[in-house]
């Protein structure tokens, strides 16, 4: 969305400080702090980047949130998957508009608005209707319409198998994700990846065992760290603080199938 904001808009306050405020437009409503209150009607109107002052003077800048500011500051029950991760996921996954992608374990909706955001269709499986509820909720209130008439969550389990045939892709936030290994294979068209998210290394190795004997190939698993600087003036330093480990990122694209019923015979 571009333009001035409007009432309805979600609008991310920042202070001096830089601590951020993800906040819901309404007329005539107030954002209360303990740095005074800022009215909405201040806000709506006007353009992004437009600086607000409290009732005890504190500047507030208001810009419209990103996914990643959205991510962060949504409600949530499920741990979500970190901006410095969906990223890559969208990398090593290779999304494109109008994948078909199988995700399971929605969460909170973190990926499916990453995936959506990348112009796919998403199924999603989720066992527990509390959190698909959630992500269905974040989904449209950041997304809106639109992005929902490409996304549906039912409630299923993995595990047990896979319904949809043809995906381009299958993404996977489970804690056993080689349980869906031979779902995916028949899931997935020849060429399609699967890619799980795993927070240990032994869920890592057991995965890849499982791939290594199945019809999928070109395994690789990748850990991504972030980290910040400091930046002011000539003091230039890494942050104290990091973003370090928080899963791994498996992949792996389904091959033909060479059985001897199907591969050329040989001379």
């Amino acid at each position: 969305m571009t333009g001035p904001f409007v009432a309805g808009d979600r609008v991310l306050l920042i202070d001096r400080k830089g601590r951020r405020y993800l906040v819901t437009l309404v007329a005539g409503g107030e954002f209360h702090t303990h740095n005074g209150r800022v009215a909405h009607d201040d806000l709506i109107g006007q353009d992004e980047g437009v600086r607000a002052r409290s009732t005890s003077g504190s500047r507030f800048s208001a810009v419209r949130p990103t996914l990643a500011d959205f991510v962060l500051g949504m409600p949530r029950g499920a741990q979500v998957i970190y901006p410095k991760d969906l990223g890559p996921i969208l990398m090593m996954a290779d999304v494109f508009v109008g994948a078909r992608i199988l995700e399971a374990g929605v969460g909170s909706g973190a990926l499916s608005m990453t995936l959506l955001r990348a112009g796919a269709e998403v199924v999603g499986y989720e066992l527990r209707p509390d959190f698909a509820d959630r992500a269905r909720r974040n989904v449209s209130a950041f997304m809106g319409p639109d992005a929902m008439e490409r996304y549906r969550v039912e409630h299923r389990d993995a595990y047990e198998g896979i319904e949809e045939t043809g995906l381009d892709r299958v993404v996977l936030d489970l804690p056993e994700p080689w349980k869906v290994v031979s779902h995916a294979g028949a899931a997935l068209r020849p060429g399609g990846i699967l890619l799980a998210y795993v927070p240990s290394i032994m869920q890592v190795a057991q995965l890849r065992e499982v791939l290594a004997a199945s019809r999928f190939g070109m395994a690789e698993t990748v850990e991504v760290l972030a980290r910040t600087w400091h930046v002011e003036g000539q003091a230039v330093r890494p942050d104290h603080r990091m973003v370090a480990h928080t899963g791994f990122l498996s992949s792996a694209r389904l091959m033909a199938d060479t059985s001897p019923a199907t591969s050329e015979p040989q001379p």
